[in-house]
């Protein structure tokens, strides 16, 4: 069973990884890190958040602009950082059907047995599945 006192690092995992991957500073990824459905505001991470989020620092958990522009920053999908973001701010965590549409968001889901996590995830494919 995971420690469920444990702090989560999802998103600070994949924003670390993902800018080491693509050698990106901490004042170029926000540089690159802006809505793109609202570009007119600019960058919507400041280096400081973004080096305190990596560097596992608290900060205030961000909303969608915030996350839609992380996306483009670190060059993932938005369901990626969607998902890190809910598993290190909301211990939530995702369980995709093979329908790219359909996913489960699970409190503790690492602490279920290995019988119920197969259940939650036939509940998804079950529902992810067009009806006759």
């Amino acid at each position: 069973m995971a420690d469920e006192t444990a702090p989560r690092t999802d998103l600070a995992d994949l924003a670390r990884t993902r800018m080491d991957e693509l050698a990106l500073s901490y004042r170029r990824a926000s540089e690159l890190a802006v809505d793109p459905e609202q570009p007119e505001l600019g960058s919507l991470w400041t280096r400081g958040t973004l080096e305190n989020l990596v560097k596992g620092k608290a900060i205030k958990a961000p909303g969608p602009a915030e996350l839609r522009a992380l996306h483009v920053a670190l060059q993932v999908p938005l369901r990626l950082v969607q998902d890190a973001a809910a598993g290190q701010f909301f211990g939530v965590d995702t369980i995709w059907a093979e329908d790219p549409d359909t996913r489960l968001m699970v409190r503790h889901y690492q602490s279920l047995s290995p019988e119920d996590r197969e259940r939650l995830r036939a509940i998804a494919e079950a529902w992810g599945k067009p009806k006759p």
